[in-house]
C-alpha cells in the first residue's frame, strides 16, 4: 500500500458508526507502576470508546501506554507493582473496576477477548492446540472433551487452518507463525465475544501473512458485528481496517480522528512525524525520515507537553503548559467530528 492509497478520498472501512451502541468506554484512566526508580506513570488520563462493529486503532511507539491500557481493560495487570489510581472502564455502562473478581472473570473471554502479540509465548508448548482451544468450551460451557474437540476443529476451520481435523492434536511449535496467530484469533473468537482487543497481532509476520491475518480479522468482525481495538505501531496495517484512530504518546492520547482524515491532515506534530516515517514509493532512494530522540522515561515525564523535547515546532509554552485535547476545527471554525489534538499549535499543524 502506498501513501497515496491511504490518503485517497474513500469511505472508512465500516462507514460511520452505524452498527450499534457503545460497547466500551474508557474514562480518565490512569495506570502507574511503583518501581525502584520511582513511579512510572504509564497511562495518564486516557479516554476512548468503541461501538459494536467499529474498529478503533490505537497507535504509538513502544512505551506509549497502548498495551498497558488494554491490560487494564482486561483486568490482567500485575498489581502490585501496577496500580489504577483513578478512572473508569465501562462495559455496556457498567464500571468493570468496581466489579468483583468472579464477575470480571465472567466478562473476560465471554464478552471481551484479547489476541496477544506473541502467539508462540502465549500458547502452552506442552499442550496441543486442540486442548487449549477446547478449554474455553470445557470451562465456560461445560462441554465434554469430545464436544470441546469438535468445537476446536470447527474453530480451526473457521480461521482457515488447513486439515484442521488432522492438526487439532498438533503442538504450537508444529505451526508456522501465521498459523499460530490464526489459532490465537480462534481462541479469542471461541465464545463469540462482543469486543476483541488485538495487541500487535501481526508482529514478526511477513507482509503477505500480515495482510492475510488482518483480512481475516476484518471478515470475522463483520460476521459477528464485534467491536475491535487494534493496538499497533504500524500505520500501514490499520489504514484499510480502522474506522477511527487514537494516537498515544507518553501515556496520553495526543490525537483522535477518523482514519482517512488523520492520514490526510494530521493535527499533531507527533502524528505527522509517524506518517512521515512511512516509506513512500515516490521517495525511492531517499533517506527515511525518523523522529529525533527517544520517548521519555515514564518516571520523569517532561513538564508541559511530553513531546516537546522531540518536537520540531515546540515553543516556550510547550515546555510549561500541558495541552488539553482540543476540538479540531476547519479554518472557518467549523468543528471536525471526532477530531481532537493535544497540541498548543494544532491549527498551524493541520492548516499550515
Amino acid at each position: 500500500m502506498t501513501i497515496t492509497d491511504i490518503t485517497a478520498d474513500a469511505p472508512s472501512p465500516h462507514g460511520a458508526n452505524e452498527n450499534g451502541g457503545t460497547l466500551l468506554e474508557v474514562r480518565d484512566l490512569h495506570v502507574e507502576f511503583h518501581t525502584r526508580d520511582g513511579v512510572a506513570k504509564a497511562v495518564n488520563g486516557v479516554n476512548y470508546s468503541v461501538a459494536a462493529g467499529e474498529t478503533l486503532a490505537v497507535l504509538g511507539e513502544s512505551g506509549s501506554g497502548k498495551s498497558v491500557t488494554a491490560q487494564a481493560i482486561m483486568g490482567i495487570l500485575d498489581m502490585p507493582p501496577g496500580r489504577i489510581p483513578q478512572g473508569e472502564i465501562l462495559f455496556r455502562g457498567q464500571d468493570m473496576l468496581k466489579m468483583g473478581k468472579e464477575e470480571r472473570r465472567l466478562i473476560r473471554g465471554q464478552k471481551i477477548a484479547m489476541i496477544f502479540q506473541d502467539a508462540l509465548s502465549s500458547l502452552n508448548p506442552v499442550l496441543s492446540v486442540g486442548y487449549q482451544l477446547g478449554e474455553m468450551f470445557r470451562v465456560h460451557q461445560g462441554l465434554s472433551k469430545k464436544g470441546a474437540k469438535a468445537k476446536s476443529i470447527e474453530l480451526m476451520e473457521r480461521v482457515r487452518i488447513p486439515a484442521a481435523k488432522e492438526r487439532v492434536n498438533d503442538y504450537p511449535h508444529q505451526f508456522s507463525g501465521g498459523m499460530r496467530q490464526r489459532i490465537m484469533i480462534a481462541m479469542a473468537l471461541a465464545l463469540e465475544p462482543d469486543l476483541i482487543i488485538a495487541d500487535e497481532p501481526t508482529t514478526a509476520l511477513d507482509v503477505t501473512v500480515q495482510a492475510q491475518v488482518m483480512d481475516l480479522l476484518a471478515e470475522l468482525q463483520r460476521e459477528y458485528n464485534m467491536g475491535l481495538i487494534l493496538i499497533t505501531h504500524d500505520l500501514g496495517v490499520v489504514a484499510d481496517v480502522a474506522d477511527k484512530i487514537a494516537v498515544m504518546y507518553a501515556g496520553r492520547i495526543v490525537e483522535t480522528a477518523p482514519v482517512r482524515e488523520l492520514y490526510k491532515r494530521p493535527s499533531h506534530p507527533y502524528t505527522r512525524g509517524l506518517l512521515d516515517s512511512i516509506p513512500r514509493l515516490d521517495q525511492k532512494g531517499q533517506e527515511l525520515y525518523a523522529i529525533k530522540g527517544l520517548p521519555p522515561n515514564l518516571t520523569r515525564i517532561p513538564s508541559g507537553c511530553a513531546f516537546n523535547p522531540r518536537c520540531p515546532v515546540a515553543q516556550d509554552v510547550c515546555r510549561t503548559d500541558t495541552p488539553v485535547l482540543h476540538q479540531v476545527t476547519e479554518a472557518d471554525g467549523a468543528a471536525l467530528p471526532g477530531r481532537g489534538s493535544a497540541c498548543h499549535f494544532w491549527k498551524e499543524t493541520i492548516h499550515g
